[in-house]
């Protein structure tokens, strides 16, 4: 079936360019053509203008019950998770699905049109399987497909509460006992049209030494993205340094879990030698800006590493806020304050981020750049909002990332389907009210 949409505005890579048509056929982009000042007869008009559907690179679904819950007072990261381990801890397959559609949706509204599931909680609370071993996963990659976005689902290994450290009751679901036991049950998952399969290691506190290289062989030897936490709190690389005599990222290269089908999220504790490692090994950045100042973990060195030859993504992680926009303009303007110099990313190199090396981060390839062959996933943003009216729409992409927000989205199109038009879920019919009755739901649960 061929569709065609025209863009008022579309930002090609480096430049904005008015009036331009596009074919789809199957969902991918068969055609590009530009100077097209009127809509064709039968085409759907985005107005505004439209980029490269959005990715975010690394979400934890279930966060999104602790909004506003967890901004009360003060406290720490730690103290931030024995909050979330509650919620966790209240989390079913049906639960979690109707839950885990409702943020997808709001995802979708904010233009996204892929997403990283960093997924660890694959058992029930007391840590016994269910009668199906992946029913969470499984959950999880259903509730995107109502949801109408793709996804990767990143199955973490999760072993330890610590190094040296049996897991506690909070983390007894997500264990498998293994990594050979977790490669059992993440062999049982499968891709699909929306759906990638992934591997992560949640932490090198989590996942024993002698056992990172089970999990990085895993993704390996299925060219799957693999992605782990590092260096998010200088707690964890002190007891890496005390428990290893090794920073974090250089326990994870002695182990062969660097490359550049991985990605470190966070990366904010770093030496020089660690950057290093990093770069050489072309092993990707994940910046999650909103959720590290939310969490006061720091500014993590995101212009040193890109330099050193580390592509960067960009996630809402906690989802304090699901707003991508947001997390570009914030690596840009996190470093601003730390350099007290302007000017870090251009525009267009922070819409990539949340873009084109987000959905490669993702295993998704042929995604993020609207040229002939590539997945005909859209995201158009207002120019006529109290955000972003005034500047002249050659400027799109810096009104894009330094005005507009996720509620300037109008359109979101996903494998050549609008899935938002005019700013409504075309799935989902009523978000707000999704969010609010699964979110209900979880807090009633007993834990």
């Amino acid at each position: 079936m061929q569709v065609t949409y025209w863009l008022e505005n579309a930002w090609l890579d480096t430049f904005v360019e008015p009036g331009v048509a596009l074919d789809v056929t199957d969902g991918r982009i068969t055609a590009v053509r530009r100077d097209v000042h009127a809509p064709p007869p039968g085409a759907t008009v985005l107005r505004g203008l439209t980029l490269p559907g959005l990715s975010n690179a690394h979400s934890h679904a279930f966060h999104r019950a602790l909004r506003s819950t967890v901004q009360v007072g003060s406290g720490t990261f730690w103290t931030w998770r024995e909050v979330m381990y509650g919620v966790a801890s209240r989390l079913n397959p049906d639960t979690y699905f109707a839950l885990a559609r409702a943020v997808y949706a709001e995802m979708a509204l904010a233009g996204i049109t892929s997403v990283g599931e960093f997924h660890y909680l694959h058992h029930t609370p007391g840590g016994t399987p269910y009668d199906d071993p992946n029913a969470m996963g499984e959950a999880l990659t259903a509730a995107a497909a109502e949801a109408g976005i793709r996804i990767t689902l990143l199955d973490t290994a999760y072993l330890s509460a610590g190094f040296g450290e049996r897991p506690n009751q909070h983390q007894q679901r997500f264990s498998d006992g293994t990594a050979a036991a977790w490669a059992e049950r993440a062999s049982l998952l499968k891709d699909s049209d929306h759906v990638r399969i992934g591997a992560a290691i949640h932490s090198v506190r989590a996942v024993p030494a002698d056992q990172l290289a089970t999990v990085a062989e895993w993704a390996r030897e299925r060219e799957a993205p693999l992605h782990v936490h590092l260096s998010e709190q200088t707690a964890e690389n002190d007891a890496c340094q005390a428990a290893h005599g090794r920073t974090p990222t250089q326990l994870l290269a002695d182990h062969g879990v660097l490359g550049p089908r991985t990605t470190g999220v966070h990366n904010t504790h770093l030496t020089d030698e660690d950057i290093a490692l990093i770069g050489s090994t072309s092993t990707g950045t994940c910046m999650c800006p909103t959720t590290e100042r939310d969490l006061a973990d720091g500014i993590g060195p995101a212009a040193r590493l890109q330099r050193a030859g580390s592509p960067l993504s960009l996630g809402s992680d906690s989802h304090a806020v699901i707003d991508l926009l947001e997390e570009a303009r914030a690596m840009e303007l996190n470093e601003r304050l730390r350099s007290r110099t302007r000017g870090h990313w251009t525009a267009a190199a922070l819409l990539r981020a949340a873009s084109a090396d987000g959905h490669s981060a993702l295993g998704w390839h042929g995604a993020g750049t609207i040229e002939t062959g590539s997945l005909a996933d859209l995201t158009t943003i207002a120019l006529d909002s109290v955000r972003t009216a005034g500047p002249l729409p050659r400027l799109g992409a810096e009104t894009a990332v330094f005005a507009a927000s996720a509620a300037d989205i109008r359109h979101t199109v996903v494998d050549g389907r609008h899935v938002v038009r005019d700013g409504a879920h075309a799935l989902v019919p009523d978000v707000p009210a999704a969010l609010t009755e699964s979110i209900a739901a979880v807090r009633a649960a007993h834990g």
